[in-house]
């Protein structure tokens, strides 16, 4: 067998950079991923951050659009909890309409950003009760033109009309994201950069599987690839995450102090803060290839989207390009 690799890119500001200066970098490397044969490009949406630029994935879709040919050019993804459906299967009809066969849609549950962008994005909106499930059986229902005839948008169709049914993928990292996926014929992207436990990806890809064994199940990676193994793995521990655990149980992820300390700020919650490694994979193309070899093998995937928080530019760079040569690998 063999896998196919795709990128994630959330627009990282580097130090003395700007945001203009990370969407810049983020078009340069959609076009590089082409021409080094990556089969899909994926970018992100985070909201109020000063760590990465990629605040709406549609727009920047649409431009990546326009600036490569043949790479497959996705959202991973929207975060729908803030969208009208509708609104979000129309943005993503008139992309495909002027590029056929190349959109992808993939669909998040997290909030994106921190309590008040997120207050921001939901003010003067309406429906703002209505659950992610729902939200998410009605995303696939207007995508598909299968409204049922008793729901109260059933006279609603999304336009333009386009050649086929958009592709929509799920993100998620446990067993019940993985079912509902399947109940609704969306493909699966399990972030295994978030939770590395092993046994909850082979528990999450069965239970996907046993609902639904034509969908996609794809595994995102957190890899970085240099030509030094030590020196590979030392700069992929530069970066980690902050776990933040709120009194009530609920829980979010943040990429810096600075977000933590806004975090303070914003809410009256008390709430607890541990940082946490990123799950890498890191060290030369032989160590890597192995591990993306074994994944592959172990939980029979042919997919993987690759996620790079790096602290330095160049050498990040760099690793997609020793990348690209795993792709389609055998196994």
């Amino acid at each position: 067998m063999t896998y196919k690799i795709g990128i994630l890119d959330q627009s990282p500001i580097f130090p003395n950079r700007t945001a203009q200066d990370a969407l810049k970098s983020t078009v340069e490397l959609a076009q590089k991923a082409e021409s080094w044969g990556y089969h899909r490009f994926w970018v992100a949406e985070h909201h109020q951050s000063e760590d990465v630029a990629g605040a709406s994935p549609e727009i920047l879709m649409s431009h990546l659009l326009a600036q490569t040919n043949k790479i497959k050019i996705g959202a991973g993804g929207v975060m729908l909890q803030h969208y009208s459906p509708y609104k979000v299967a129309e943005n993503f009809h008139v992309m495909e309409a002027l590029a056929p066969e190349r959109v992808e849609l993939g669909i998040g549950k997290a909030p994106g950003g921190l309590n008040a962008s997120t207050a921001a994005l939901r003010y003067g909106g309406t429906g703002n009760d209505t659950s992610f499930e729902e939200r998410f059986t009605l995303l696939q229902q207007f995508l598909s033109g299968n409204i049922p005839e008793d729901h109260a948008l059933s006279e609603a169709v999304v336009h333009p009309k386009i050649a086929r049914t958009l592709p929509t993928f799920l993100l998620g990292a446990s067993v019940n994201s993985a079912r509902f996926a399947a109940r609704l014929g969306a493909n699966f992207v399990f972030a295994s950069f978030l939770n590395g436990d092993e046994t909850l990806l082979e528990e999450t890809m069965k239970a996907y599987r046993a609902l639904h064994p034509h969908g996609k199940f794809i595994i995102a990676v957190a890899a970085f690839v240099g030509t030094d193994q030590q020196a590979a793995e030392e700069e992929a521990d530069k970066y980690n995450i902050y776990k933040v655990t709120f009194e009530s149980g609920r829980a979010l992820s943040v990429v810096s102090l600075d977000q933590v300390e806004a975090l303070w700020r914003q809410t009256n919650e008390p709430f607890e803060v541990h940082e946490q490694k990123v799950q890498k994979i890191a060290g030369t193309q032989k160590h890597v290839k192995e591990e993306f070899g074994r994944l592959a093998r172990t939980f029979d995937v042919d997919e993987f989207i690759v996620h790079t928080p790096v602290l330095d530019e160049a050498k990040r760079l760099q690793s997609f390009e020793l990348l690209s040569v795993l792709n389609k690998q055998y196994v």
